[in-house]
């Protein structure tokens, strides 16, 4: 397993709560390579602002992957949404969703993420599950061909209507049937919504979905500083044989250098006792 800081992309013209680190985008680089990061999870708000090729050569300059494309601050900074009532708007998401596909393409990240960039049921109907399933399918079929796999990440009740849970995720997932969709387990959002802090873990791997994985604690600071098990946590992926990114998107607090070192501290410490 391999772990990953959350960073917000230069063009973000205001603060997003779960990015961290402090410094110019280029400081920030340096600053999780330093600390030891294997990779960076980028939230980017329009990714038609940044120049790809620059900020390709600068993560390969400092030894740095991308672990995935985050969609969370279109919603944070545009009030963009998938799901959005205005139509014209949706569409307009529908657009940044693909211009996200084609960002990750460009700086080598295999995956783009969708939390709260899908929206609400409620801004638009039932119909919009059906919506949305038709929609994130239209993308699956644009992001393989470009190499690309989306996750999308179920979110606590309190801050979405349509798939909450790991079971949703997978429902959602097989409804839409196409093998670029897969999921992202939140360990802030597994502690609201589930009942066990492993079994979601268990059952998204065993189906083949699970491509992703976001850290925080029950009190959205750093892994650690609250009351999930991570120790049990990390156990169960190394025994499921998850591989892949363990990405810090949590609350910048005390600050945000603090955060990211106390949570690369403490998770490089689980994964080293297991080996």
């Amino acid at each position: 397993m391999k772990l990953s800081l959350t960073l917000q992309t230069p063009e973000v013209p205001k603060p997003i709560p779960v990015a961290l680190l402090t410094g110019t985008f280029e400081e920030k680089l340096a600053k999780a390579a330093h600390l030891g990061a294997d990779g960076v999870e980028l939230m980017t708000a329009d990714p038609t602002e940044l120049d790809a090729a620059t900020i390709r050569a600068s993560l390969q300059q400092h030894g740095l992957e991308v672990a995935a494309i985050g969609s969370g601050a279109i919603a944070f900074v545009s009030g963009l949404t998938l799901l959005h009532a205005d139509m014209a708007e949706a569409a307009r998401a529908e657009t940044r969703l693909r211009q996200l596909i084609d960002f990750a393409a460009a700086v080598g990240c295999p995956l783009v993420t969708v939390g709260s960039f899908r929206g609400r049921l409620s801004s638009v109907g039932i119909e919009g599950h059906e919506r949305l399933a038709s929609l994130l399918g239209d993308a699956a079929i644009y992001a393989e061909s470009h190499s690309v796999r989306m996750a999308i990440e179920p979110l606590n009740r309190y801050e979405t209507d349509v798939v909450v849970n790991a079971d949703e995720g997978l429902a959602f997932v097989d409804k839409v049937g196409h093998p670029a969709l897969g999921l992202l387990l939140d360990t802030y959002h597994v502690n609201i919504e589930e009942t066990s802090w492993t079994e979601p873990f268990r059952r998204v791997m065993a189906a083949g979905r699970l491509w992703h994985v976001h850290l925080g604690d029950n009190n959205r600071w750093y892994p650690g500083y609250g009351l999930i098990d991570f120790p049990a946590i990390v156990a169960t992926l190394r025994q499921i044989g998850y591989g892949g990114y363990l990405s810090a998107e949590l609350l910048a607090e005390p600050d945000p250098d603090t955060a990211a070192v106390e949570t690369l501290t403490y998770m490089r410490s689980l994964l080293e006792a297991g080996r």
